[in-house]
């Protein structure tokens, strides 16, 4: 890859991050780190967590360095709430690890946890995101974290002092009546985390709690596996245990009193570490929506964006922005001008003339370290694919005439995907009904017997063109031109006020006689779908 380094924010980072590497542990992998909560679908705000360091990753792999990217499953969170849409039977799980809990309703899978990761693991997958995966149920019931724990526990009084310095006025006399635990275990009886530590000796390690449903016990904590550290406290532990040297996290981590603030004091006061380099990253929103929450479950997810467009893409939108930069993710006819501006890019790329950091981040989106990601062989504009299919109706004969049409070499619908089934996939699934385009099964008769003799000029002048001008240029240069040409000019003569006018008056009845409404699709294209035996049916001349 080119020198970007000077306009490309992941080679910048990837500077940074084996510049500090070398300097914590020289010789030892680079570890870049991710953390999801399976408590819900894991949308596409959730993915930026991931491919930030994905990214940066990648391009330290790609210079020859030993890196490995960790991505923690916290799948041994608590169970907050219950999502709208499920049994509300669902709620005695409250307080149970995320692995404890039943999956929702007709899940195939094992637990809450199992269910929601499964399809990121899928999109990460096909993304070509190469990561090391870490549930942290099985990293405590292992009791892996053990000696942190103890650490942490004898530690209490200097953590306390760190929570102390962001807390109000309210919380501070609160905390002052009671002493502070940073292990919260959960309960043998019930498996809720509804439970009150009421004493801890730190030469026995014997600590005893209570719980709300009315059990309590004495444990040793050197053999006790069945708790889990605070987040706050939880968080910098594993920088330290895993020597984290970047992981990126959002705008909420960021304001004072967050985990990640008190955590960047926590890891070296206690732990003995230090805190990651750590961009902040933007929200990530979708065109006509705001702002996406997890919690509220109804959000669009990675697997949802895979269905209606091809990884690359995905991955461009990712890499292109710095992680301070907010982007949204179009689900509407916005994706067709997106395809369009990734499909130019790919044509400079191709001839030399992108600009170094829209050439990274175009490398970065169509292949990793390990490879390239899967192309479509003879990609065809998405706005015409998706017009195509929808006029079509997904008739595979139909679809294949027109495309040959447009493309004289291309010999099976195979090499037009997987772009056709993402155009196809937008169709069904975003277009709504009432918007889809059908093609008059006859003439109408009514509208054409109101037409002057200018209106039935233009179409006799399509009409005498339309076997010199089969192609989706030629069909271009043919319906721009008629009115041209109706008004003495050159088909290719530059269009004046008037004629703009005069060719809107023109595309609306070829409309109105093909598909009977005033818009449509791209007028080529619906031309080469409808075919053009069909289109003099229909225009009547």
């Amino acid at each position: 890859m080119a020198d970007t380094t000077e306009t490309d924010w992941v080679s910048r980072f990837a500077d940074e991050v084996i510049s500090e590497a070398e300097r914590r542990a020289p010789g030892k992998p680079i570890v870049c780190a991710s953390g999801l909560s399976p408590s819900g679908p894991i949308h596409l705000g959730n993915l930026r967590e991931v491919t930030t360091p994905h990214l940066v990753a990648d391009e330290i792999r790609r210079r020859g360095h030993d890196c490995v990217h960790l991505l923690s499953w916290d799948d041994y969170d608590r169970f907050r709430r219950v999502p709208a849409g499920i049994d509300p039977s669902w709620a005695e799980h409250i307080g149970k690890p995320l692995t404890s809990v039943p999956a929702p309703p007709g899940s195939p899978y094992a637990s809450w946890a199992e269910h929601f990761k499964a399809p990121m693991i899928e999109a990460l997958a096909e993304l070509g995101v190469a990561y090391t995966g870490i549930s942290q149920t099985e990293q405590y019931t292992a009791g892996t974290y053990r000696e942190q724990i103890l650490l942490a526990m004898r530690e209490r009084e200097r953590i306390n002092a760190v929570l102390a310095r962001y807390r109000t006025k309210e919380a501070k006399g609160a905390k002052e009546v009671v002493d502070y635990y940073p292990y919260k275990p959960y309960c043998e009886l019930c498996e809720r985390d509804l439970t009150t530590v009421t004493a801890y000796d730190d030469d026995s390690t014997e600590l005893a709690y209570t719980c709300e449903c009315g059990f309590g016990e004495t444990v040793r904590l050197a053999e006790h596996d069945r708790g889990k550290l605070a987040w706050k406290v939880d968080w910098p532990m594993r920088w330290a245990y895993e020597g984290v040297v970047f992981e990126p996290s959002g705008v909420d981590h960021h304001s004072p009193g967050s985990a990640w603030v008190v955590g960047g004091q926590i890891v070296g006061e206690v732990f003995g570490g230090e805190r990651p380099i750590g961009p902040m990253y933007a929200f990530v929103g979708i065109t006509g929506m705001a702002k996406m929450s997890s919690s509220k479950g109804d959000v669009p997810t990675p697997a949802d964006a895979l269905e209606i467009m091809e990884a690359p893409v995905l991955r461009w939108l990712y890499a292109r922005r710095k992680p301070s930069q907010s982007f949204k993710i179009a689900f509407d006819q916005e994706i067709q001008r997106l395809y369009d501006e990734w499909d130019s890019l790919g044509r400079k790329v191709a001839t030399e003339t992108a600009q170094p950091a829209e050439l990274a981040a175009y490398e970065r989106a169509v292949r990793t370290s390990e490879g390239p990601l899967a192309a479509t062989p003879r990609p065809v504009p998405y706005r015409t694919l998706a017009s195509i299919v929808d006029i079509t109706t997904g008739d595979d004969d139909q679809t294949l005439r027109i495309l040959r049409d447009l493309d004289g070499e291309l010999t099976s619908l195979d090499e037009a995907r997987p772009r056709l089934d993402r155009a196809q996939r937008w169709i069904d699934t975003q277009v709504p009904a009432d918007q889809r385009t059908r093609v008059r099964e006859s003439p109408d008769t009514d509208l054409l017997a109101t037409l002057d003799e200018a209106d039935l000029d233009s179409l006799r002048l399509l009409v005498d063109g339309l076997d010199e001008h089969w192609s989706l240029d030629g069909l271009t240069t043919l319906v721009y031109g008629v009115p041209k040409v109706q008004a003495g000019l050159a088909p290719d003569a530059k269009a004046t006020p008037e004629l703009k006018t005069a060719q809107r008056t023109f595309f609306a009845l070829l409309y109105r006689l093909l598909v009977g409404t005033d818009t449509g699709p791209r007028l080529p294209t619906l031309l080469l779908a409808v075919g053009a035996d069909r289109v003099r049916k229909l225009v009547g001349v």
